[in-house]
């Protein structure tokens, strides 16, 4: 779909020089594609939800000096022997024998969708290695009819006992409005539930042992291949980890969510009680309740095409019967109807679709090269996600014109111009790669 400037862009801040043009979110300003995987420097790290606002700086992918990328070199060690996977099978044995009850309580819990991953991750813990894991779900905005058909086949055919959390339908779909217009980030509120809602079921129904699937390394997060643990704060390793998002010393009113300040909710008179299902709990509940994290993904080498092969296998799960939107696959993020607009929308915001995403991975995990990646996102990459977008527009209360009307306060400069009427990326992979 050809997508022009809307009628209120200002066309003049998109035809400056170079080193004039201006730049949003704190990206680099020189635009590089790593070496091995064609993935942008733009490409953003996970930050503290709860300070997010239209005015953040995001850090990005790192680089070394040969231009290769940070997943590159981490996932690379998964090959080169620096990791010995019998001794991390050995690792993850000791860990279950640690935690395992006999008394016919949950001994572990995993949160998930039942998509290929948490399949996968459930079904090894419970099958293989003897565990009574819990399964917990904080729904998508809009479940499609394969994402919610995989999510029965988890429980039914993988055999699981599970808590599907719903949260208040009208909250989150105000939460998603205001994260759309205020940060062109329609997710939002799915991934602040989605990263707090395990850890606090944990902490009351007192489960000791939280599992996550694969090392954020894997996708360029700033992790040691050494960290096994989601909040590492006292392990002699390279790294901390990836750590939960926490309000700090903060003022609940000063949060935001959307990229509002929590008490503009409160003036306008929704009561706190309707947002503290996005609000984390205090650190230190998790640390009396002696609640360890572990990644599965450390202890498992992980290879997302062999989790897609696993859940079929073993848990019923079904691809999508047509490719997604955006992409070439049709096996990743299939259970919401926003998933589209999620990865549109970083396209808009950093130049980063779905097809570089997925592509990059299936080059680091040998299953297509660099040129295959490349013809591959001529011919996907920013896609308009058309297929659900009636149902998206109608959740967000917002025509398709507003819609792309926003989209277009959040393209950085330096990012895109105008060519022949149409917005186009300044720089892509394949133009450097020429």
């Amino acid at each position: 779909m050809k997508i022009s400037p809307s009628s209120s862009v200002d066309l003049s801040k998109f035809a400056k020089p170079h080193s004039e043009l201006e730049v949003f979110y704190g990206l680099p300003r020189d635009v590089k594609f790593c070496k091995v995987c064609n993935m942008s420097n733009q490409q953003p790290m996970s930050s503290n939800e709860y300070a997010h606002s239209n005015s953040s700086k995001k850090s990005t992918l790192s680089f070394d000096e040969h231009g290769v990328c940070h997943a590159c070199n981490f996932n690379k060690l998964k090959e080169d022997g620096e990791i010995d996977w019998d001794e991390r099978e050995r690792e993850l044995v000791e860990l279950c024998d640690r935690y395992r009850k006999s008394d016919g309580t949950y001994d572990c819990i995993v949160g998930g969708s039942g998509g290929k991953d948490s399949a996968m991750q459930s079904h090894l813990l419970k099958y293989k290695y003897g565990m009574n894991p819990l399964t917990v779900t904080w729904s998508p905005h809009l479940y499609t009819d394969i994402g919610w058909k995989n999510f029965q086949n988890w429980l039914h055919v993988g055999g699981f006992d599970n808590f599907l959390y719903t949260p208040n339908g009208k909250i989150h779909r105000l939460l998603t409005r205001n994260a759309t217009i205020n940060l062109l980030h329609p997710f939002q509120p799915f991934i602040l539930g989605q990263k707090t809602f395990v850890a606090k079921m944990a902490a009351q129904l007192n489960i000791p042992l939280i599992f996550y699937g694969e090392m954020p390394g894997e996708y360029g997060e700033k992790i040691s291949h050494k960290t096994s643990s989601y909040a590492a704060k006292d392990q002699e390793v390279e790294s901390e980890g990836f750590s939960l998002d926490y309000l700090g010393d903060k003022d609940v009113r000063d949060v935001y969510l959307g990229g509002k300040q929590i008490g503009e909710y409160l003036d306008e008179g929704i009561p706190l009680v309707d947002l503290t299902s996005y609000l984390p709990m205090a650190p230190d509940v998790l640390e009396k309740k002696g609640i360890d994290f572990k990644y599965l993904g450390y202890y498992k080498k992980w290879v997302p095409q062999e989790a897609y092969y696993y859940a079929v296998e073993h848990t019923g799960f079904e691809a999508n019967p047509v490719r997604t939107e955006g992409t070439y696959s049709k096996y990743n993020s299939l259970d919401d109807k926003v998933d589209g607009f999620f990865y549109f929308t970083r396209w808009i915001k950093f130049g980063v679709g779905r097809t570089m995403m997925d592509s990059a991975q299936e080059i680091r995990n040998h299953h297509i090269d660099k040129q295959e990646a490349i013809a591959l996102m001529q011919r996907y990459e920013g896609e308009y996600p058309s297929r659900y977008e009636k149902e998206f527009l109608d959740y967000i209360s917002m025509t398709r014109e507003e819609f792309l009307a926003t989209c277009d306060k959040f393209r950085s400069p330096h990012l895109w111009h105008v060519v022949d009427g149409e917005w186009k990326l300044r720089y892509t992979p394949w133009d450097q790669a020429e």
